[in-house]
């Protein structure tokens, strides 16, 4: 697939991106390289092939998974105006 003049200008103006005379050629041609690139990318056979979350095959190291923080929520509720059922109470503010 290649653009013509006329289509790159509509895209432009669809985006709302102001191009200069001289640059609609360059910008011609630098989205029918971006078409070219993505026909060769489909023209691939990629069937039998799973999809990868990541191109390398590596592992995560991963802590575990411990409270390091002492529980203070009591000392917390204490001090607040309003609690129940350890919850904080507070105003209504959307009606």
């Amino acid at each position: 697939m290649s653009l013509t003049t006329e289509q790159v200008l509509r895209i432009a103006g669809l985006a709302r991106i102001e191009l200069a005379d001289g640059d609609v050629e360059a910008t011609r041609a630098k989205l029918n390289g971006i078409f070219g690139l993505i026909e060769q990318m489909q023209a691939v056979d990629t069937s039998g092939v799973e999809p990868m979350s990541h191109p390398q095959d590596v592992a995560q190291r991963l802590r575990t998974d411990v409270a390091t923080e002492p529980d203070r929520r009591e000392a917390f509720q204490r001090v607040a105006p309003q609690t129940e059922a350890g919850l904080y109470l507070v105003p209504k503010v959307i009606e």
